[in-house]
Order: structure tokens, then sequence, then C-alpha cells
């Protein structure tokens, strides 16, 4: 037997998240869950990230359902794993402790074996408490550090950043940085660390170089977490296989490349040739993909690239000796460190299969696809998409002058939003940062933590109206009111898992409860009439024989 590769499947909350808006609903999701039985994935992503708000947003489910459902199924076969902000949890307020402690208790008990947590700042203070509280409830916590890169400004902004007398920050996000973090959250308690590079912007040749010093640094296992946008997703992933990652991070074919992280049959066959153990059930996997096929279809109003791979069967079909060939020379391009060949043949590879090409506009961008997406949305609907270029050679500024910050939610939308408020503000003869959203605002203060690289004080009192670092005060949290449904006369929460709903996600979740109280009263005054009907029947069929 080869060296041990672990999978972690990303499909049903990832993938999804990635190529369909979130929307899988637990009939969809069911049809799977026992094929996931018989798969034997070291774990499963399944709960976290958009996964709770859709699930009660659009699909009127209620996501610690979804959660148990998925367990009673799965078992421990498989872990099952969830997403989670840190002290932001799934959202944008930072939260105290009594509410981290009660969601990570709730999460355990109902079925998460593993939280990821990461956050967007990589301030490892705030990922402290959600590590405790994970541990003392019987799960493992896997502690992420976002990958990014540093900036790349333009020629004309740093003639302005001369000519103001400052200068522009040394090169921050180095191997060093990342490992020194990973170092930090080993020591504070996690079971394993996660690169997680949402932009998939880690290249080949950083993978290398950064496993390599992982593997060296650390005790716990080590996973690679990335995305396909930018065209570097697969290579990556090979890359980070030949140098010792412990897990990877893969999406079913038919949900995944493109936006979402690389293909698991595509993995598989590297495994394969490279006699790595993945464990993995195949056929049962096949019978996954086939169901994903029609899940795309049912979804296509929210599939966004509408872009499906070509149909392949792992267990069953034959690959064409040149594509063979661009696996195998893709492991020795990888093996001698030839970038170039090793990109060549890895899009070679997913043309074959019908994957998306490389966005070459989001890699030069360097931000997440998502968050590029967002911005030309948000041109477009305040009617100004001409600004465009502009917004994006905004972002280096924005992203420098909030403290560096890696582009991650819930910061990549914070940026991007500034940066697109910001540009239009300036097209309009305004001082730049003449309209600042509350978030950004929060983020300059010190509300979300502290940021890779120091705020200019001078420019915090700009922002803010004071040049001090405001750090978020736990007891001045306010805990949502749970409130009586007037027009039933109950509590809008009956029990600790919805107020904990009610915390992270308030509109929503008060809808979503009120929803839920006034259908079920609704059906039971419905249920009432029609048995009190019954008897009146019974009871005059009664009298008339009698």
């Amino acid at each position: 037997m080869g060296r041990k590769l672990l999978i972690r499947d990303l499909t049903l909350r990832d993938g999804q998240q990635s190529q369909l808006a979130t929307r899988m609903n637990q009939t969809q999701i069911d049809k799977l869950l026992p094929y996931y039985r018989d798969a034997n994935f070291y774990a499963m992503e399944v709960w976290g990230g958009a996964v709770p708000d859709s699930a009660m947003r659009y699909l009127n489910e209620n996501p610690w359902e979804r959660l148990a459902k998925i367990k009673q199924v799965i078992g421990g076969v498989s872990k099952l794993t969830a997403l989670s902000r840190g002290r932001n949890l799934f959202g944008y307020n930072p939260y105290p402790d009594d509410v981290i402690d009660g969601f990570s208790k709730h999460a355990v008990q109902t079925g998460v074996d593993i939280m990821r947590i990461f956050d967007a700042l990589n301030d490892t203070n705030n990922m402290l408490a959600t590590i405790k509280s994970v541990k003392k409830y019987g799960g493992e916590a896997d502690c992420a550090v976002c990958y990014t890169v540093d900036p790349s400004y333009s020629w004309w902004f740093k003639l302005m950043r001369l000519m103001e007398g400052k200068s522009l920050p040394p090169k921050l996000f180095t191997p060093d940085y990342f490992v020194s973090k990973a170092k930090i959250l080993e020591e504070s308690g996690a079971d394993m660390i996660s690169i997680k590079d949402m932009a998939g912007l880690i290249d080949p040749a950083s993978t290398a170089i950064l496993i390599d010093k992982l593997k060296k640094e650390l005790k716990v296992p080590v996973d690679l977490h990335t995305h396909c946008t930018p065209g570097y997703g697969l290579a990556s992933v090979l890359m980070a296989m030949i140098h010792g990652v412990d897990i990877v991070d893969t999406v079913i074919m038919n949900f995944s490349q493109g936006p979402a992280a690389p293909s698991l049959e595509l993995v598989q066959i590297f495994a394969d040739k490279l006699g790595m153990e993945t464990s993995l059930n195949m056929q049962a996997i096949e019978k996954i993909n086939k169901e994903l096929f029609h899940v795309r279809q049912e979804l296509k109003a929210f599939d966004q690239l509408k872009k499906i791979p070509v149909q392949f069967d792992y267990t069953r079909d034959q690959l064409p000796k040149k594509i063979h060939r661009f696996f195998d020379e893709a492991i020795m391009a990888a093996s001698d460190n030839k970038i170039n060949i090793l990109l060549d043949r890895t899009h070679k590879i997913e043309k074959y299969f019908g994957f998306p090409l490389p966005d070459i506009k989001v890699q030069k961008a360097e931000i997440p696809g998502g968050m590029y997406s967002n911005m030309i949305a948000q041109l477009e609907s305040l009617k100004v998409p001409e600004l465009f270029n502009d917004v994006l050679k905004a972002i280096p500024r924005v992203r420098l002058d909030a403290g560096l910050i890696p582009l991650v939610t819930p910061t990549s939308q914070i940026v991007g939003a500034q940066a697109v408020s910001s540009v239009i503000q300036k097209s309009k003869g305004n001082h730049f940062y003449s309209q600042a959203s509350t978030q950004f605002k929060n983020l300059v203060m010190g509300q979300y933590g502290k940021t890779p690289y120091p705020i200019d004080p001078e420019f915090r009192k700009l922002i803010t109206g004071s040049p001090d670092e405001t750090p978020y005060e736990v007891d001045k949290y306010e805990h949502a009111e749970n409130s009586p449904i007037e027009e039933i006369g109950v509590m809008l929460c009956e029990d600790e898992k919805e107020q904990l709903l009610l915390e992270l996600f308030p509109t929503v979740a008060k809808e979503f409860l009120k929803r839920q109280k006034i259908d079920r009263f609704e059906n039971m005054q419905a249920q009432k009439v029609h048995t009190d009907y019954e008897l009146m029947v019974e009871g005059l069929r009664g009298n008339y024989q009698n």
C-alpha cells in the first residue's frame, strides 16, 4: 500500500455554494446520502458557510434539521465538517463567547465532527473561543490560515505614495507568514491546519514551498483547500500531493472546477499514478456524480457558468493515451518543479473534460471570483459599468489603507463594496473616501480584530473620527430579543437552537421562524377542524342508527 492521502469532499457545501448559489434542497441531498455512506470519504463538508442562511432564506428549511438528517444517514463512516468564521461565526458581527459556545455545542451535538475555523484577518485571537468550545464538546478544531498575496500596485499609485512621502510596506505574505500563523494555531489546540485559499491564488511553486515548510514545522496534519477560477487549482493540488500534504479538498466532478475546488476524479487519477491510497469507493462516487448531473439540470437557473463537464465514469471509461500522457507529464513536471509545463498539462486535462478555462481576468486581479462578479453586478445596478477597471485599480489602495487584509468573506465584500463606492465618489469630484460604509468604518476602527499590517492613525481618524484603535467589546453585545408572534400568541424561539439562529441571522431567522410557527399553527387548526367534523359526523351517524 502506498502513502495514505485523505480526501475531504466539499460537494454538499462549498461545491454547491460555488456553482449553484447554495440552492440544493433537502430532497436533493437525501437522494445522495445512501451513496455517500458507501463512498468512504475521510470527511464531508456539509454545513456552515452560506448553508444555514440559504436554507432559511430560500428553501424554508431548518439548517439544524439538515445537519441532523445528514448525520443520521452517514453516522461515523465519514467525519462531517462545517465552516465557521471564528468570532464572526457566519456574518459580519463579532459575537461574545456565550454565543460562540452555544453554537459550538449544538453544532457538535447535532452532527459536526470537525469545525473548520478561520478569521478573515488571520487574527488568531479571533479563533481561540471557537477552538476552545469545539474541543470542549468533543469536536475537532480544523484551524485555517487564509492564503493571500501582496497587492500589485500600479506605477501611478507608487508615484502618488512617493509624492506624499509614504513608502509601500515590505512583502508581507511570505511562506514564513503563513507558517507562523499555523504554529500559533497548533499551540492553541488545532487538531489540523488548513491552508484556505478562497481565491485560488496559490500557484504550484508557492504550494511546494509552503507545504514543505508546514510539514517540517508542524506535528498536526496539513490540508490544502483551493479553487480553480484563476487556473492554478488542479496543478497546485498535485504539487501538494507530491510534497506530502495529508488531506486535499475536492468536489465530485459534476460540481467541480471553475469557481469550485478541483475534481475528485482527476485527483484520484493522479493518486493512482502516484501510488497513493485514498480508500474511496469509486462505484458509489460515480452514483453520486450521476445524481449531481440531474441536480445541475434542476437548478440551472442558479448555475452561473452553465458549463457541465463531459460525463466521465471513472469506474468504466477509458482515457485516450494522449490524456494519460498529460497526467504523466504533469506529474513529471511537478516533480521537477517545471511550473509552466505543469500548468500547460493540467489545463489541457481540464479542457479535455470540458471544464471552464482559467479566468485570466480574475488571475490578474488577484481577488476571489465571487468578489469580482459581485463588483460587476454592483456597477451594473448603479448604471456605471464603465468604472470597473478603475475599481480594480482601486482595490490595492483600499486594501492597503485597511491594513492589507486577506480577501475572504466578509472582508472581500467590505473591500469590494468600498472600492466601488470610492471610485463612484471620485468620478463625481468628491474625495475618494467621502462615503465609507459602516462595515468599512468598523474594520478600520478595529472592531474585526488586528489587521496584518498596521493602519495609519491619520487614516483611521479620516474614516472613523478618531486615530485610536477601538477593539470589539464583548460586554456591549445585545442579545436578539425572543418576542411573541402576535398572530398566534407563541414565542418566536422555542429552544436554544432557534435562539442561536436568531442571534446569527436576525432578519432571515425572524422571518423563517415566524413562517414556520404560523404554518404549524394553521396546520394544527385545520387538523382540529377536520377532527371535529369527523366526530360530528360520527355522532350524527350514531343518532340516526339509534
